[in-house]
């Protein structure tokens, strides 16, 4: 799936990597006040990336690219939030939406 450049710009910022395991993103993420949730085929994202304005938790969703769904499968990065939320579980509630 090809992401528009305003998409790719925010995976740049906040360091997500396009394709990766759901093992490899957790790792990734739980040093960083991050979370993430295995929902059917995708996977939710609750990232933190520090704004002073205190919204420092963006949403952004994953889907596994592959039949293996356990933590070695294949996922890629398929949509992040365009506004920063001021808690986590914003973050996800707008990620299932998405």
């Amino acid at each position: 799936m090809k992401m528009n450049s305003r998409a790719a710009a925010k995976a740049d910022t906040y360091r997500l990597q396009r394709t990766t395991t759901p093992e490899n993103l957790e790792m990734r993420l739980m040093n960083n006040c991050g979370t993430i949730l295995t929902f059917g085929d995708r996977i939710l994202v609750a990232g933190y990336y520090y704004d002073p304005n205190g919204r420092c938790y963006y949403g952004a969703t994953y889907r596994f690219t592959t039949a293996d769904h356990t933590c070695e499968g294949k996922i890629e990065l398929v949509s992040i939030s365009e506004d920063t939320f001021e808690d986590n579980g914003h973050a996800i509630a707008w990620a299932m939406a998405h």
